[in-house]
């Protein structure tokens, strides 16, 4: 079926931050086609001369991102607010430190496997 808000996901990424080969990752569907992402910028108290975003999925706190990772690497992270597009997700994690759209972006639903919850 559809993906829900709060399913877990799986997808491929292929990120310098993950390594130099495509890996598996699973993670939240937290704000989805239709729904307001909001970023704004603020300085960073963790390195001078930064700034980290905060988002918000239809007014609730989704992350802060760091600007740096934590092997010391530059991140950069998603500068872009609006309406999530159809075909658009946005993923992420409750740890406070996860890579997420944070920093790679939106993802296209296209490429999430729906993942069902084992108990």
């Amino acid at each position: 079926g559809p993906i829900v808000r709060g399913e877990y996901v799986m997808f491929t990424l292929q990120h310098a931050i993950a390594g130099p080969k495509p890996v598996s990752v699973t993670k939240h569907a937290l704000c989805l086609p239709g729904d307001r992402l909001t970023m704004f910028e603020t300085p960073s108290p963790l390195k001078p001369n930064s700034w980290d975003g905060h988002y918000y999925c239809n007014g609730q706190l989704l992350g802060v991102s760091l600007p740096l990772a934590h092997n010391g690497l530059k991140l950069t992270h998603l500068k872009w607010s609006g309406v999530i597009p159809a075909g658009m997700a946005y993923v992420g994690s409750t740890h406070p430190r996860g890579f997420d759209s944070r920093y790679f972006g939106l993802l296209p639903i296209a490429n999430l496997i729906r993942m069902e919850r084992i108990l």
